[in-house]
């Protein structure tokens, strides 16, 4: 590539009574990292980067750094997420034939502690304008088939990018083309029976394969593993990845809704955050489903304290992974804090004992490390392989019979300033037709697991999936 990347970031006025980020989700090719009503959402395509193998974060890093060192850049807010931003996804496994990938789009909108902005991208001799960048925003928002439909707002007729009657669209005017595409959207879901089936594995398979991995863990070869299964949903009447991001994100607040080239979902844990010389972190491990405390004795967080925060079992699997995270950082920190105990994370669907883990990253030679050169050093976690991970991670490929592809890989953004937020892609699926979704969701085992329990671990972690795409279980 020779063109020069040019991008104008302007304010937007974005009402906070509109739902905040999750009110731009209409489309099912939208690019998106949410929490909070905040986060990013990207439009289009101008370029994408694509590596497999073990240097596969290495490589896109080059790629984004040869990207935006010469690139011409007005950003008057200078904020994380401001200026050039890609987003990108990245296969769980170095052995993995899944194109990991990094996407650079065309409009991106962001929405950052009460500051809205947008941001347009562009390779060609155009000049950028806030105006233009106005229009061809609208022109995202506005009825997928493209035709120049009028619309009528509080502010008057707005026509589709290109049309004539109006200057650039006021945030009315947005606001109207995103109300219309959402609720046309949410009409569209149908009555057709929809079906739900075993991927690589029966459930009787994969919980033989727990007990093998209970075994070769007695042996003392690992201390713990990470096993996942896959289903396959299939709706007649088609999957509509809009709808599912905006269930996902009013759902699961507390989760990080993503969505990146058919790969969606909402997961809780974040592998890293970077807002200039500070890396955060929050790690997972120790799981409870929420159905499991009706009919308890006391409150249901007294139950997930109890059961959670006074097993064995949990502690030691979450101290595992904490020990993973903070031992592969500790050589690009200057100083690291984590809980010294780990916290109840509470979602609607289950409870997990979490930590949170901040450091002031070090000075390297001159340069503060990327954030995928971090998440180079820190992937995969003990979170979501197991340790001694090349242990865990050939004992994955052998018992699991499936290609995890994204799936718990790292998922997020990065911008031009060094900063970026990814997460572990867990509580998704990805997308393989119109009609197909394949979900994920795995456990940690260690040798105290029993394949029954982790069995229906794995049903409450599908849950956020399956609600969102209509299907009760």
């Amino acid at each position: 590539m020779t063109s020069t990347l040019r991008t104008l970031t302007v304010p937007l006025d974005v009402d906070s009574s509109s739902g905040g980020l999750p009110s731009f989700l209409v489309r099912d090719d939208v690019l998106c990292w949410s929490r909070r009503e905040n986060g990013l959402v990207g439009f289009g395509e101008l370029e994408r980067f694509t590596a497999t193998g073990p240097d596969r974060f290495l490589e896109a890093d080059i790629w984004w750094r040869h990207l935006v060192i010469e690139a011409d850049i007005t950003d008057p807010l200078e904020i994380p997420g401001t200026g050039p931003v890609a987003f990108g996804s990245f296969a769980f496994s170095k052995t993995s034939p899944f194109e990991s990938r990094l996407i650079l789009p065309e409009i991106v909108v962001g929405i950052r502690d009460g500051q809205s902005w947008l941001t347009q991208l562009t390779l060609d001799d155009v000049e950028l304008t806030e105006a233009g960048a106005l229009t061809a925003l609208a022109g995202w928002l506005s009825p997928a088939d493209g035709e120049s439909e009028e619309r009528e707002s509080e502010d008057g007729e707005l026509t589709a990018a290109g049309g004539s009657g109006v200057g650039h669209p006021t945030n009315s005017q947005l606001l109207s083309f995103r109300t219309l595409i959402t609720t046309t959207n949410a009409s569209q879901l149908g009555d057709g029976k929809v079906t739900l089936e075993s991927g690589s594995l029966s459930e009787a398979d994969w919980m033989q394969a727990v007990a093998d991995g209970v075994t070769e863990i007695r042996t003392g070869r690992l201390e713990k593993l990470v096993l996942a299964r896959d289903v396959v949903a299939t709706l007649p009447d088609g999957v509509n990845a809009a709808q599912v991001l905006r269930q996902l994100a009013s759902r699961y607040r507390e989760c990080w809704t993503y969505g990146v080239d058919g790969l969606v979902g909402a997961t809780p844990e974040m592998l890293i955050q970077v807002e200039g010389r500070t890396a955060q972190a929050r790690v997972l491990a120790g799981t409870l489903d929420r159905r499991d405390a009706v009919g308890m004795d006391g409150s249901p967080m007294e139950y997930a304290e109890r059961v959670l925060a006074g097993s064995e079992k949990q502690r030691h699997e979450h101290e595992i992974a904490i020990q993973s995270l903070t031992t592969q950082l500790a050589p690009f920190s200057e100083a690291m804090n984590a809980h010294s105990e780990p916290f109840i994370l509470e979602l609607p669907n289950v409870w997990h004992l979490a930590s949170d883990v901040k450091a002031e990253l070090a000075d390297i030679e001159g340069h503060v490390p990327t954030c995928l050169a971090l998440i180079n050093a820190l992937h995969p976690t003990a979170a979501v392989c197991g340790t001694p991970t090349l242990v865990a991670g050939e004992l994955i490929r052998e018992l699991e019979h499936m290609d995890r592809g994204p799936y718990a890989g790292p998922v997020g953004w990065l911008d031009a300033a060094g900063n970026g937020e990814w997460g572990i892609a867990l509580r998704g699926a990805i997308i393989e037709s119109p009609n197909t979704v394949r979900l994920y969701a795995g456990c940690g085992i260690v040798e105290g697991s029993v394949p029954e329990a982790e069995l229906a671990e794995t049903w409450a972690k599908f849950r956020p999936m399956l609600e969102s795409l209509g299907i009760s279980r």
